[in-house]
């Protein structure tokens, strides 16, 4: 991995972050009923905090509180890990990567035993712009075979799940303030070995970042599903004010 590579991963990792974050947004402001809002966020929301509970096991931080879902969300409280620093970025950013597995898990489920027509997961390296073009083109045929070619009705319970998982896929704003002077060290750490051409850690860093693109990428093709999902609610908005 080169500086530019690095910086390929940070922003991939800072688009798949910020879209989640405005999907919520977006869905909150189109959805017409509060508690259709709610119900779309409650699988998501409870998952994202299954996810900080993990990160608590794994870091030895005991979980002293857990609110899995309420109007504002859910929270863990929790006490100081046992692994100094890192232990609290791994907390506060578990759900970037648990959540893509539980969405790689229902796309298998859902796509060998209910017979939809799924998203191949490709991780995302070189040019974004491009990749990211292709990646919604191959969402655009998904609609395309579930929706039109072959009607299947287990596909609209599979876009519900995904769209619930991906509105809760970032960290709160509470969770980054948790974990900022981590992620910042770590950040500068990497940068700095990567700029000096360090050769075992830039090995090292490869070999963490692998899985995490596959998260990422993950993260953003299921957001792309969510976009085309809010499409309707979009529409019935702007009904709705005209």
């Amino acid at each position: 991995m080169d500086i530019s590579g690095f910086f390929q991963f940070i922003l991939l990792a800072v688009m798949v972050i910020l879209i989640s974050v405005g999907l919520d947004r977006l869905y909150a402001a189109v959805v017409p009923f509060r508690s259709l809002y709610y119900a779309i966020r409650l699988p998501g929301v409870v998952l994202h905090e299954i996810a900080h509970m993990i990160g608590c096991v794994v870091t030895g931080a005991e979980i002293k509180k857990v609110v899995y879902f309420s109007p504002e969300g859910g929270s863990v409280t929790y006490s100081e890990p046992k692994i100094p620093v890192l232990g609290t970025v791994i907390i506060s950013t578990a759900p970037l990567f648990f959540l893509p597995l539980i969405l790689a898990g229902l796309t298998w489920i859902f796509g060998t035993y209910f017979g939809c027509s799924v998203p191949p997961v490709v991780p995302l390296t070189g040019d974004l712009v491009a990749g990211s073009e292709d990646m919604f083109r191959n969402v655009i045929t998904i609609f395309l075979q579930n929706l039109v070619v072959h009607l299947n009705g287990w596909f609209f319970l599979y876009l519900f799940l995904c769209g619930s998982i991906v509105l809760s896929l970032a960290p709160s704003g509470q969770d980054f303030r948790n974990a900022a002077i981590g992620i910042g060290s770590l950040l500068a750490i990497c940068l700095l070995i990567v700029n000096y051409g360090f050769e075992p850690g830039i090995a090292l860093i490869s070999l963490i970042a692998s899985p995490m693109i596959t998260a990422f990428s993950t993260g953003l093709l299921f957001e792309m599903i969510a976009v085309v999902v809010a499409l309707p609610f979009i529409m019935i908005f702007v009904l709705r004010k005209t």
